[in-house]
């Protein structure tokens, strides 16, 4: 088994999907900064997946630590104590892959108060991210998740940099038969981000911008009948206007127990905005809590996702990452149309630890009525969890799962969904 790395455009977590597709690299090393990640696959590693911890409970309002209070200082009640603001998150992750070498990920993650006095908003988030390999691959970023004005706002934001080299398993590959891989080397810089308002009823919506200057090569010898990178996608520039519509009624996004997550985003990348290319990106999700006593909680998510027109190879519909569904590895599979539909039991333990299982189905495929059942992708796993953060319940997270295609290890910090 071979190890690999992982990390949500919508939610940006503790830190680093590395950066929304620096080409069909970067997309595979992360596809919204916030979230810590490592998978391990077998046979075909590749490089990305992903999580979030970026909001937080907004029914529940987080808990002061106690003040530290010096010995002379604590019968002096004119004297200010200092309080800890924020919780400070470190991940560092080692990887080890055919695909991408052998390195570390390391990521830092703040979760903290904009304004103190402000009781309604959840915790913001910042953190960066860096990952290094063996091989050539680098990658860096920063970004955030601020809320603010009583939860009546929020933005986000990723700035990042980097070089992956990799494999790319092609274009509607078909399950059961051999991949024919090809190694690429994507590079690029990416900037995003996102305002929400709230409009009432757990409802936000508010525009989204993203520009990329990407650029792909092949990396070593042409595979006999692999992909091969079309001119225009050897250089080029992705500008995109869009907007982003959300429905929170979870407890709690670190670790919610009850509740749901709706979210829509639409993408719109135009010639006339600076963009090589004109297409759309179109995706749907829906998350579902429930709790089971006051230790276990079922959840399960789907999601959908669209490509139209014109679009270039590395935004098209990728099935593995955001951890939909773990078992794959980010670019064995891709499209034009995705989904994928999962379920998890997840049991807290006595000693910060805990566990889970999980299992689902989705699939790719060119159009909506061209998926068959015969090509869907099953997969199945089981997870141990150990909490970084008693506060805001941030588990560090260890998945093992198995799909049509191999088997994968996964390791990053919060839920997978």
């Amino acid at each position: 088994m071979k190890i690999q790395n992982t990390t949500n455009s919508s939610r940006l977590i503790l830190m680093t999907s590395a950066a929304k597709r620096l080409g069909i690299a970067l997309a595979l090393l992360g596809c919204a900064f916030p979230n810590s990640w490592a998978q391990t696959t077998s046979p075909n590693p590749s490089i990305r997946q992903n999580q979030d911890l970026s909001k937080t409970d907004k029914s529940h309002k987080l808990e002061e630590p106690a003040p530290v209070v010096n010995e002379q200082d604590k019968d002096d009640p004119a004297k200010p104590q200092m309080k800890k603001r924020g919780t400070w998150i470190i991940a560092p992750i080692p990887i080890s892959s055919p695909a991408i070498g052998s390195g570390l990920v390391l990521a830092l993650g703040y979760v903290f108060k904009l304004d103190e006095s402000d009781d309604v908003s959840p915790p913001s988030t910042l953190g960066v991210m860096g990952a290094s390999t063996n091989n050539g691959t680098r990658a860096g970023g920063f970004g955030g998740r601020l809320y603010f004005s009583e939860n009546k706002y929020q933005t986000t934001f990723l700035i990042a940099k980097g070089q992956v080299n990799f494999d790319f398993y092609g274009i509607g590959r078909i399950p059961g038969r051999d991949a024919i891989k090809v190694p690429l080397s994507g590079s690029g810089t990416v900037f995003f981000g996102e305002f929400l308002r709230n409009v009432g009823k757990d409802i936000f919506v508010g525009p989204r911008f993203q520009h990329r200057k990407l650029s792909a090569r092949l990396d070593g010898l042409q595979t006999p009948g692999g992909f091969e990178i079309p001119s225009i996608d050897l250089q080029s520039t992705t500008v995109a206007l869009g907007f982003h519509v959300q429905r929170d009624k979870t407890n709690g996004s670190f670790y919610p127990t009850k509740g749901s997550l709706f979210n829509a985003t639409a993408d719109f990348f135009d010639e006339s905005l600076g963009s090589k290319r004109q297409y759309q990106n179109y995706k749907v999700s829906y998350n579902g809590y429930h709790g089971i006593g006051t230790t276990q909680v079922l959840a399960y998510r789907g999601i959908i996702c669209s490509a139209n027109q014109n679009v270039p190879f590395y935004d098209l519909c990728m099935f593995g990452v955001n951890n939909d569904l773990r078992g794959y590895t980010g670019g064995q599979f891709q499209n034009r149309r995705m989904f994928a539909t999962q379920a998890e039991y997840r049991r807290e333990l006595p000693k910060r630890l805990g566990v889970v299982a999980f299992a689902g189905i989705g699939g790719v495929a060119n159009t909506w009525n061209a998926f068959r059942s015969d090509e869907f992708l099953p997969a199945a796993g089981a997870g141990l969890r150990f909490k970084l953060d008693k506060k805001n319940h941030i588990n560090y997270r260890i998945d093992w799962a198995i799909g049509r295609a191999g088997r994968t290890l996964s390791i990053g910090i919060g839920e997978a969904f």
